[in-house]
C-alpha cells in the first residue's frame, strides 16, 4: 500500500488510568485489553534484563481485511522498560486478535464502539494480492479509513483537543466504562487520545529542493557585487551536493516530518517505513508460522515530546532512556494464528502474538 495514515495527537485523558476498549487508538495509559493479559500472559509484560513490568507507549486499533481473512477486532500494543537504573532498552510490540469464526465479522456492540451499520465498510480494505504480495491500491479508500479512526477515536473522549486541522465527524458518547484499578508497580505514561488523517504526498522530492537552494546561491553569486564572493559560494554548492547524498534518507525523514510536525505514529499495512537511516535491522519471521513479517507502523518522534510535555518528575526521569528517532514495527504478513497462543476470554477465542520492533537513533 502506497497510502500512509497519520495518527495526530488528540484530547489528553482526564486520567492516566482511564479505562476506554479496544477500538481505542492511544498513547500512553494503560492497555485496553479484550483479556486480562497481565494474568493470562504475564510474561509478554516483563523486562527481560530486571523484571519490571513494562510500560504501554502505544495502542493502535488496527483491523485488516483482505481476501483470505477479515480481522475487525485486532490491535497492536508497543511496551517498553522506563526503569531508569535497567540496563535493557528492551521494546516490544504485541499483536491481539480475535479469531474468526466462520459465520463472519462480528459487529462491536460496546458504548464506545462504533455502532453505525456501515461499520464494515469502514474496515482498513487492505486488499493483498496473495500471488505477488503487493496491494491492490484500487481496493484502499484512504478517506474511509482515516474516517474511521477519527471516529473511533473521538468516542474515547469529551476533552478539548489540541490545534488539529481535522475534526472527526461524530461527537463523543458517554463512557460509561467501570473505573480502572490503580497498581503503583505498573508503570503509566501520560495518555491522550489520537485522531487520524491521510498524508499527502508533496509532490517536489528532495532533489528538487536542492536545486531551488543551489539557484538561490546562484541569484545570490549573480548580484554580488563583490566578486571574491563568488567562488565561496561555489564551495558551499559543492559541499550541499555531498550532504544530500551522504544523508538523503535522512533528509526524506526530515522532510516528511516538516510537512506535519505533530504526526505520532504512522500507519501503512504491508506498505513502506519512512526510514531515518540507512541502516535497517531484521525484522525477522513469524514465531508463530514462520513466515515473512511485513512493515505494518512506526512511532515518530512527537511522542516523545508530547509525553514528555504532560509527564511528573518521576515520568520524566523514564522518558530519558527514550531517544530514538522513530521505531518502527513489523508484524506476521499472514496475521496468523496458532493454538499454542490462543486465549479464551468470555467464550471468545483471542491470538496474542508478540511481533518485531526496529529502533533509528540520529
Amino acid at each position: 500500500m502506497d497510502g500512509v495514515i497519520l495518527g495526530m495527537p488528540g484530547p489528553w485523558a482526564d486520567s492516566n488510568y482511564e479505562a476506554a476498549d479496544i477500538y481505542t487508538t492511544k498513547i500512553g495509559g494503560v492497555p485496553d485489553c479484550p483479556f486480562p493479559i497481565v494474568s493470562e500472559k504475564p510474561e509478554l509484560l516483563k523486562c527481560t534484563k530486571c523484571g519490571s513490568n513494562l510500560c504501554l507507549i502505544a495502542q493502535v486499533y488496527a483491523p485488516v481485511s483482505n481476501k483470505s481473512v477479515a480481522i475487525e477486532e485486532r490491535i497492536i500494543y508497543v511496551f517498553c522498560c522506563v526503569v531508569p537504573d535497567c540496563e535493557s532498552l528492551l521494546w516490544r510490540a504485541l499483536r491481539v486478535q480475535k479469531i474468526s469464526s466462520n459465520e463472519g465479522v462480528q459487529v462491536p456492540t460496546s458504548s464506545l464502539s462504533i455502532s453505525n451499520t456501515n461499520w464494515q465498510k469502514d474496515l482498513w480494505s487492505f486488499d493483498i494480492n496473495e500471488e505477488d504480495g503487493h496491494e491492490d491500491d484500487d481496493d484502499i479508500d484512504l478517506e474511509e479509513l482515516g474516517r474511521a479512526l477519527s471516529e473511533a477515536a473521538s468516542l474515547t473522549s469529551s476533552g478539548e483537543r489540541r490545534n488539529n486541522d481535522a475534526e472527526p465527524s461524530r461527537k463523543p458518547l458517554p463512557r460509561g466504562q467501570p473505573a480502572r484499578s490503580i497498581d503503583d508497580k505498573i508503570p503509566v505514561m501520560p495518555c491522550f487520545y489520537i485522531y487520524t488523517q491521510e498524508e499527502k504526498q508533496v509532490k517536489k522530492d528532495a532533489s528538487e529542493s536542492s536545486k531551488d537552494r543551489l539557484l538561490s546561491i546562484q541569484e545570490l553569486e549573480n548580484n554580488s557585487e563583490d566578486p571574491s564572493n563568488v567562488e565561496t559560494y561555489e564551495e558551499e554548492k559543492y559541499e550541499y551536493d555531498r550532504a544530500l547524498n551522504a544523508d538523503r534518507t535522512y533528509l526524506k525523514f526530515k522532510k516528511r516530518m516538516d510537512a506535519y510536525p505533530e504526526q505520532c505514529f504512522r500507519y501503512s499495512y504491508g506498505g513502506k517505513p519512512l526510514l531515518a537511516s540507512g541502516e535497517m535491522g531484521d525484522p525477522g519471521t513469524c514465531r508463530l508460522c514462520g513466515g515473512a513479517r511485513h512493515y505494518e507502523m512506526q512511532l515518530m518522534p512527537p511522542v516523545i515530546y508530547f509525553l514528555q510535555e504532560e509527564a511528573d518528575d518521576r515520568q520524566r526521569i523514564a522518558l530519558e532512556k527514550i531517544d530514538w528517532m522513530t521505531l518502527l514495527v513489523y508484524t506476521c504478513s499472514k496475521s496468523c494464528a496458532d493454538s499454542s497462543y490462543q486465549v479464551k476470554s468470555g467464550g471468545e477465542d483471542w491470538i496474542v502474538a508478540e511481533e518485531a520492533v526496529i529502533i533509528q537513533h540520529e
